[in-house]
């Protein structure tokens, strides 16, 4: 299929299975805090200093593009923006897929990529969505550089580290990517001191862009900051319970099984399979190594897994891959409708917006989206913004502030507006009760209104 209409058919496919989230500001915790992020950095807010987490600072900038529109219009921006990393990552695959599978193998196997991220949280902006496009990048240039050019190899190893800078997880892949070069340069013959000569300067090109912004921060006298933020909160950070970990693991193995039996039943050309499987292979052993195994870590393995099911694709029956696809879809579309159906609709979401107001008073969500910062254009009464830093017993001690001397300053302070979910898994009561004592004397409840299967309930501080 000419490349011109398999891009059209992989955007029709994506906007299919992605169009029940359009719009809708509240798609999962995790994007609607990177796009809050971004916009707050149009007014002057630094990542780590002004606002907290531990996500590299380039996942932050990608999203301040579309944080600078109007928010309607910044949510659709990002979502499109998503879609684009999407379609153009399935397009990669499908290129990557040719090298080891007839056309309509690749193809499928492009399609499959699509279909498979909404069975993991990736129907919209997760670092995992937008972080796979440079790794294929990266891939594809390993793949096609069958003269063993350095250039090409240069420039796989920068797309890396621009995916480093969204999301620190790819580290694994990274360096498998740079192993698998420097074993070709061996395998033909290059000298072993200008192997690893070739390599090291190969692995300080990935670190350039982390580099860049280590000694940004580091000009400004934050360095400490920075290395609190994106290494040590990390390992600092408890895990959760076992049998958490252990459900999560269960529901991840279910989604990747397909994918590995594919895999593994494939056929293919031996050296570019190799090289596929070996990276699918070190994508698994990434996500056992990283823990906790929430859905959307799998979506780093979906890529290379999809590609490596190319060969399977290609040879089974029509209708048998047809069928395989179709179930995928289904499956993942009603985890989409599940997900809404669980987290709110827009309509939802503006419901609690309008009951929050506008105005220049504090807004202090201890649990909930943070979107709502965003939407209603109130301050944070806190760096932490991320509501689950603060009330989660797994961030204790993981954060750089003790929890629930934060939450003391921050009721101290008077926020105008307090917005409170349910009690989740993982809290720590004692913040909770922290919370409610001060609304009991000094707030008043302005509604309580469903936001998928919760209610939120916003609170306004009394006058005088």
């Amino acid at each position: 299929m000419p490349a011109g209409r398999c891009l059209i058919l992989l955007l029709a496919v994506a906007i299919v299975a992605r169009a029940a989230t359009f719009g809708n500001p509240n798609v999962h915790v995790d994007e609607d805090f990177y796009f809050t992020v971004a916009r707050a950095m149009w007014g002057g807010a630094i990542p780590y200093l002004d606002i907290w987490d531990r996500k590299p600072v380039g996942l932050f900038l990608l999203y301040m593009p579309p944080a600078a529109l109007p928010f309607r219009w910044g949510v659709w921006a990002y979502q499109a923006m998503a879609l684009a990393a999407v379609v153009a990552t399935a397009f990669l695959v499908v290129h990557m897929a040719r090298r080891i599978a007839p056309d309509r193998g690749a193809l499928l196997a492009g399609i499959a990529y699509i279909l498979w991220l909404n069975l993991a949280g990736g129907q919209g902006g997760q670092a995992g969505v937008l972080h796979n496009l440079p790794m294929a990048g990266a891939a594809a240039l390993i793949l096609a550089n069958e003269r063993r050019r350095f250039a090409p190899d240069a420039m796989a190893m920068l797309l890396v580290g621009i995916a480093l800078q969204i999301k620190y997880s790819v580290v694994f892949e990274g360096m498998f990517f740079g192993l698998w070069i420097m074993w070709r340069l061996h395998a033909r013959g290059v000298a072993a001191a200008r192997v690893a000569a070739q390599g090291a300067v190969l692995a300080s090109i990935a670190l350039l862009p982390t580099a860049a912004a280590a000694g940004y921060y580091a000009a400004i006298g934050q360095g400490a900051a920075f290395g609190y933020a994106n290494f040590f909160s990390i390992a600092a950070r408890k895990a959760d319970p076992w049998t958490v970990r252990a459900g999560n693991l269960l529901h991840i193995s279910l989604l990747l099984a397909p994918l590995i039996g594919m895999a593994v039943a494939g056929r293919g050309a031996a050296p570019a399979r190799r090289f596929v499987l070996a990276w699918f292979a070190v994508s698994l052993g990434a996500i056992i190594v990283f823990g906790d195994w929430y859905l959307h870590y799998a979506l780093p393995a979906f890529l290379p897994g999809t590609v490596a099911a190319a060969p399977f694709l290609g040879r089974v029956r029509k209708r048998w891959s047809a069928a395989i696809l179709l179930l995928v879809a289904v499956a993942g579309e009603g985890v989409v409708i599940g997900n809404i159906a669980g987290r709110g609709t827009t309509a939802q979401f503006a419901a609690s917006t309008d009951a929050i107001g506008h105005g220049r008073g504090c807004l202090y969500v201890y649990s909930g989206t943070p979107m709502l910062y965003a939407s209603t254009g109130r301050p944070a009464c806190s760096r932490w913004m991320f509501p689950g830093h603060l009330y989660l017993a797994h961030e204790a001690g993981a954060v750089g502030v003790d929890q629930l001397a934060e939450i003391d300053r921050i009721l101290a302070r008077g926020p105008d507006v307090i917005t409170m979910r349910p009690p989740a898994s993982g809290e720590r009561a004692e913040a909770r009760r922290r919370v409610m004592a001060v609304i009991g004397g000094h707030y008043w409840l302005v509604a309580r209104l469903p936001m998928g299967d919760e209610i939120i309930s916003v609170y306004r501080r009394r006058k005088g």
